[in-house]
């Protein structure tokens, strides 16, 4: 195996182009230094693959008997306690068989370390191809079949989660929750957002947010207000994107497709099921980044999203009012993790010009599209194959 260098390792940016990463790639030394911390891992000779993913760095490092998958935080995106926080949800899962990755633990066994700046995980490398490798959010699912699969998948992973009653994550970076518009103010709990996380609130200061909010949220928070109450808290992925699963070879030779593994709980809270669901009609549903070309008539895949959702109900059937909030949900369902995105593109990496997109293209930007003849006809589908009146 030859070991990729890290001038040539290039991340996801905020479009469809390849850019410089946020974060420097890990070394074959700053691997072997956090190796020595597991006494049954041997050190590794080459680092093989560098994940392209924005908001960390991970590799893949061969030792001599086995290759690892080694990841690293800033700490300021996620220290120990919110590393272990993923990790326990990982763990309850994989104990009620849904097929997760396989977190290694090392020394005084600990599953997360802290050295200088930075935080890191280990796991096993998992059962599955990984046929999405390369995709940028966003991007649709390569087949049907991969989409009903993945309803399957996301209905198994809520109801293995039931019973997991850890508390809510309390202000970490780059989450995705549910405290605004989960809210019966979401005028009070917007500003307490901003008010807990200071690069945001200076950021925002220089927006119309208060504006923005009553004009073209809260219109749209009132039609998801009635039913709130019906959706029971539930610890949730929050990235459901094929990028984040691993496939059988089955889609490459005929046969029947199927998650082999689930990635990725970075975004992982205590949200519910339908915000979940809806997550994932978001991620892989619509293509985002085509709206602004020439011709983005056909930026929503419905064939893929009836599939999704037939998968899903395969499994848990949606009730009628969770069907109701599901058709609500998904105009606001990105505005919080956007909230956070700017957080961290303020306050961590220091890039003004990704905060305006993230404001202007995902806050604003996904949750107006909802209001275009397009994004209208999603919801009108939606509305007819749930028999939900207008």
């Amino acid at each position: 195996m030859s070991e990729i260098k890290a001038a040539e390792v290039q991340a996801h940016g905020m479009g469809t182009t390849l850019v410089r990463p946020d974060w420097a790639p890990i070394t074959l030394e700053e691997a072997n230094q956090l190796l020595s911390r597991y006494p049954d891992l041997e050190p590794a000779s080459a680092l093989t693959w560098h994940s392209p993913r924005p908001f960390s760095s991970a590799t893949i490092a061969a030792t001599f008997s086995e290759s690892l998958f080694i990841k690293r935080h800033h700490h300021s995106v996620r220290d120990k306690a919110g590393l272990t926080e993923e990790h326990r949800l990982i763990r309850h899962l994989r104990d009620r068989g849904i097929p997760v990755s396989d977190i290694i633990t090392g020394a005084s066994g600990q599953t997360a370390f802290e050295i200088g700046e930075w935080t890191y995980e280990i796991h096993r490398l998992a059962k599955g191809v990984d046929l999405y490798r390369d995709a940028v959010s966003w991007s649709p699912f390569l087949s049907e079949a991969h989409a009903y699969a993945a309803g399957d998948a996301l209905a198994r992973v809520h109801l293995a989660a039931e019973g997991y009653d850890a508390p809510p994550r309390a202000g970490r970076q780059l989450v995705s929750s549910f405290s605004i518009f989960g809210s019966a103010d979401p005028r009070a709990a917007m500003a307490a957002y901003i008010g807990q996380r200071k690069a945001l609130s200076d950021y925002i200061r220089n927006r119309p947010w208060e504006q923005d909010l009553e004009t073209v949220f809260m219109p749209l928070f009132s039609r998801l207000e009635p039913w709130l109450g019906e959706l029971e808290p539930l610890w949730t992925h929050n990235d459901w994107h094929a990028s984040n699963l691993l496939w059988s070879d089955a889609e490459l030779t005929g046969g029947t497709s199927r998650v082999e593994t689930i990635l990725d709980f970075g975004l992982a809270d205590r949200t519910n099921a339908v915000y979940d669901l809806a997550t994932a009609i978001e991620r892989n549903a619509i293509e985002w980044l085509a709206l602004e070309e020439s011709d983005c008539q056909n930026v929503v895949h419905y064939e893929q999203l009836e599939a999704l959702l037939n998968g899903y109900e395969t499994i848990r059937p949606l009730r009628s009012e969770e069907a109701a909030a599901l058709v609500a949900m998904l105009p606001l369902v990105h505005a919080e993790f956007a909230l956070s995105e700017i957080d961290y593109f303020t306050g961590i990496v220091g890039s003004v010009s990704n905060a305006d997109i993230a404001y202007d293209t995902f806050l604003l930007g996904h949750a107006k599209w909802f209001a275009s003849p397009t994004g209208q006809q999603l919801l009108a589908f939606l509305e007819q194959r749930y028999g939900i009146q207008s």
